[in-house]
């Protein structure tokens, strides 16, 4: 029986894996929730200092470093550390190559 869910568990993985692989949007998709703080597409019309950046058009390399930083603590923050700890690695890294191709 543990063999029989196990293999369940693992083919579930596998579709809702292939799932996010192949929907184009999804990087748009899992972006759209940072339009509250950091405007639509990553472009935040905020003051300097307040701590809402633009993100449109922020390397990928840079995005991914400050999420990764929130995420695992080493970079303080209000509410961004618990936003990025309900996110995988692939997925920080598709919110990251979003907004890096944003103009």
């Amino acid at each position: 029986m543990k063999l029989h869910t196990t293999v369940a568990a693992l083919c579930l993985f596998a579709v809702g894996t292939a799932a996010q692989a192949t929907d184009p949007n999804l990087g748009r998709n899992l972006a759209a929730t940072c339009a509250n703080c950091h405007g639509t597409n990553g472009k935040a019309l905020a003051a300097p200092g307040s701590g809402l950046e633009p993100l449109a058009g922020v390397p990928k390399a840079t995005t991914l470093q400050k999420l990764t930083d929130f995420r695992n603590g080493d970079k303080p923050a209000s509410i961004m550390h618990q936003i990025a700890k309900g996110y995988t690695d692939a997925q920080l890294e598709l919110i990251a190559a979003y907004f890096a191709a944003q103009k």
